[in-house]
């Protein structure tokens, strides 16, 4: 997997504590519920557990979504939803064809009531890859409070293939800002076909601000956003950048 893989990889270690990566799951990673902690508490009513409104959205909500319209302002927390949507990765479920990962979760509209949007008769049976890609430079970043076992704030995952210092191939995605995992097109096209220098890097992190929409207490998510895909960028492209 790193060597084939190592967006997926890197991603994968950067989530939760070694005894829980050794007895999770994929799926279950895929599929989790949110944080959020009006939703987990047990004598609060929201949309996520029938309700008919977001309590969080007046109430207190820093840890909220800074991206995006969703009638619930919890983000998705799969750390592997965002890694596997710069693959392009497609899940398989029973009895289905396959299809995109980011197809289990929409754009957030629909996640009135649960965190994806597999059917409850329907079984997630396996993540198809594409073959790796020859040269692939890869790195996850995490924006966190702590170092270990810590939920992020914001993170990002890039994946990057160059040619001397210009790059031929950007995959950027991102975590924690959104109802659902986010695939930054608008990054890679800041990227692709350019030199990777600094300069170049910082003005294709930036074109993220444009999605930026902060609640009350998430704005300053927006320029953690922003920062935090660079940090991921500037780890995956190393020492081939341009001076």
């Amino acid at each position: 997997m790193r060597a084939g893989w190592p967006a997926l990889a890197v991603s994968a270690g950067t989530a939760a504590t070694p005894q829980i990566r050794t007895a999770g799951t994929l799926g279950g990673n895929l599929l989790q519920r949110n944080r959020c902690w009006y939703y987990r508490n047990p004598h609060v009513s929201c949309l996520q557990k029938g309700g008919t409104g977001c309590p969080a959205r007046e109430g207190d909500h820093h840890f909220g979504v800074v991206s995006g319209d969703a009638p619930c302002v919890a983000p998705h927390p799969s750390t592997l939803a965002m890694a596997l949507l710069t693959y392009d990765a497609e899940a398989e479920f029973h009895g289905e064809s396959p299809r995109g990962v980011a197809d289990l979760y929409g754009d957030g509209d629909r996640l009135f009531h649960t965190d994806h949007l597999l059917p409850p008769e329907r079984i997630l049976t396996a993540v198809l890859l594409p073959p790796p890609l020859p040269g692939e430079r890869a790195a996850c970043h995490r924006a966190v409070s702590r170092a270990h076992a810590e939920w992020p704030l914001v993170e990002a995952t890039a994946r990057v293939a160059l040619d001397g210092s210009t790059l031929t191939h950007a995959a950027v995605a991102a975590g924690g800002v959104a109802r659902v995992p986010l695939r930054l097109t608008e990054v890679e096209a800041a990227l692709i076909g350019r030199e990777a220098t600094p300069g170049v890097l910082a003005a294709a992190a930036a074109t993220v601000l444009a999605r930026c929409r902060p609640l009350p207490q998430t704005g300053y998510k927006a320029t953690l956003f922003r920062d935090t895909v660079l940090e991921a960028l500037e780890q995956a492209v190393g020492p081939a950048a341009a001076g």
